[in-house]
């Protein structure tokens, strides 16, 4: 069961590694690649930092879909759909972290 509580959470951060690798940050693509092996620590601070990690990413994607917006406004481009996109994958990245936060994922990292 625990494993379904941290899926999302690798796969937002998977999508952010994706994101950095596309636009040529390859340091940050590979910290987020090796990120999800932390993951198999079962100490407290595992979540916490996964927590802050994927609010971090949530700005990061609206950032980004504030950018591409303003971009496709000037070139005269359609929008709508691809800020929903990006909204959707920042709201997931949060619902991300909300679900590391669960009793379930606390008593399998040993917080008190």
């Amino acid at each position: 069961m625990i494993a379904l509580l941290l899926t999302p959470s690798v796969l937002s951060i998977v999508v952010l590694a994706a994101h950095f690798s596309r636009h040529d940050v390859p340091v940050l693509h590979w910290v987020f690649l090796a990120l999800p092996l932390l993951l198999v620590l079962r100490r407290p601070w595992v979540p916490r930092l996964f927590q802050i990690v994927l609010l971090l990413g949530a700005l990061e994607w609206l950032r980004t879909t504030y950018v591409l917006v303003g971009v496709r406004i000037d070139a005269g481009e359609p929008l709508l759909r691809m800020a929903v996109i990006l909204v959707v994958v920042a709201l997931v990245a949060v619902g991300s972290a909300l679900l590391l936060g669960t009793g379930r994922v606390k008593r399998w990292y040993g917080e008190p």
